[in-house]
């Protein structure tokens, strides 16, 4: 099993990123996908969600109307742009996949690509 991130990097405020994530090794379709970040000294948290089919996405607060989940089932990809990104959007990105079947979850972490938004 693989999540492999990238598009991470150093960009100005106001600028924009995308972030992708490729998936290997399981099921991808029947998952539910996020995007996590973790800054310095914070805790982990989850910026955007999309349900397994991709009808269903859901935001942190924070990013609202300027970050976008979207999934391609059939590259087995999900990716996230990231639109007038701000200093404190500056983290360590994680992709996460998550399945709950009859009572037994299953999740996988990629191994995190930086976001550094500085000018």
């Amino acid at each position: 099993v693989q999540l492999v991130e990238s598009g991470g990097g150093l960009v100005q405020p106001g600028g924009s990123l995308r972030l992708s994530c490729a998936a290997s090794g399981f099921t991808f379709s029947t998952y539910v996908l996020s995007w996590y970040r973790q800054a310095p000294g914070k805790e982990r948290e989850m910026v955007a969600r999309i349900s397994n089919g991709g009808g269903v996405t859901n935001y942190e607060d924070s990013v609202k109307g300027r970050f976008t989940i979207s999934r391609d089932n059939a590259a087995n990809t999900v990716s996230l742009q990231m639109n007038s990104l701000k200093p404190e959007d500056t983290a360590v990105y994680y992709c996460y996949a998550k399945r709950v079947i009859g009572g037994t979850s299953r999740d996988y972490w990629g191994q995190g690509t930086q976001v550094t938004v500085s000018s």
